[in-house]
């Protein structure tokens, strides 16, 4: 029985490369042992999600998400809820592409990144879940998460990493604290934080230090948080963060769990407290994460 596989790519990630590759990137494809079909995503709210789940539903054995982490997110979040799901690849062409880059797939070399699938390696892989949503590296939430987000696409596509690090700059004046109630596999935080963060993986923003200890498909999140929102406190933080070195900071708790439940306790302002999923808004406090464990098959490199 032949074997179909859809390839879902975002004509606009990065610096718009992907459509002259798609023909190269299908060739591939089929030269896997696939079908190969290909649907160009249009500005239409989920139209990435949208048919990751009906490939998915019609019984395609592949879909490939090609595009930045945004658009693999619908992807995720397409093929995510159903029983039966098939098997997941990547192709980066976003900025930072945080999930190809723990996948060790090509990031700078589209037709190369598919090739990973002529290799036939595949791992099952983590996913979270986040009230009816779901995410493959990162959930956050608190001031300083408003970073990832808040950086216009357009700035993201002309200078790339750099876009991130000129927002971080800016925002770093106006981060502040927010009193929340965490509660985790190994007990309750109640308090003041600037951040908290659920890692999938061990590349958040670029960064590979920040979850030192990651693993994809051990069922546990790797749970950040930061109590402190004093401006010389965060970038001495920032600045351990690239060896690692934060996470035995006694501003830091850093510790692994399988899920997390976040409630706030602040009084009531009015303004619903946001939570970025895969670097989008992605729903508000308050909220309950769980993992699923090694949910989603995907190809990876060596």
């Amino acid at each position: 029985m032949v074997k179909k596989a859809r390839l879902i790519y975002n004509p606009v990630a990065g610096h718009e490369q992907m459509t002259n590759s798609v023909a190269d990137i299908l060739n591939i494809m089929e030269e896997a042992g696939y079908e190969a079909s290909a649907f160009r995503t249009t500005p239409e709210p989920l139209s990435a999600q949208n048919e990751a789940k009906r490939a998915a539903i019609e019984g395609f054995d592949l879909v490939v998400g090609a595009g930045g982490d945004g658009t693999i997110n619908e992807v995720v979040n397409g093929i995510a809820p159903l029983e039966k799901r098939p098997k997941m690849a990547v192709i980066p062409a976003g900025t930072t592409n945080d999930f190809a880059r723990a996948l060790k797939i090509p990031r700078d070399n589209l037709v190369e990144a598919a090739k990973i699938i002529l290799n036939g390696k595949t791992q099952k892989m983590d996913i979270g879940k986040a009230g009816d949503k779901y995410f493959m590296n990162i959930a956050a939430s608190g001031s300083l998460s408003e970073i990832t987000y808040s950086v216009p696409s357009e700035a993201k596509s002309v200078l790339g990493y750099t876009a991130y690090l000129v927002k971080g700059a800016e925002m770093l004046p106006r981060i502040s604290n927010q009193k929340m109630r965490l509660t985790y596999d190994d007990g309750v935080y109640e308090g003041n934080l600037s951040l908290f963060l659920l890692g999938m993986t061990n590349s958040i923003g670029g960064f590979e230090k920040i979850m030192p200890n990651a693993e994809l498909s051990d069922g546990l999140f790797q749970l950040i948080v930061v109590k402190t929102d004093k401006t010389t406190e965060m970038v001495k933080l920032m600045a351990m963060a690239l060896s690692g070195k934060h996470v035995n900071d006694p501003r830091i708790i850093y510790t692994k769990t399988k899920s997390l439940k976040v409630e706030l306790l602040d009084e009531p302002t009015g303004e619903k407290v946001p939570i970025n999923l895969d670097g989008e808004i992605g729903g508000y406090l308050p909220i309950t994460f769980e993992n699923l464990k090694q949910h989603i098959e995907f190809y990876i490199g060596e």
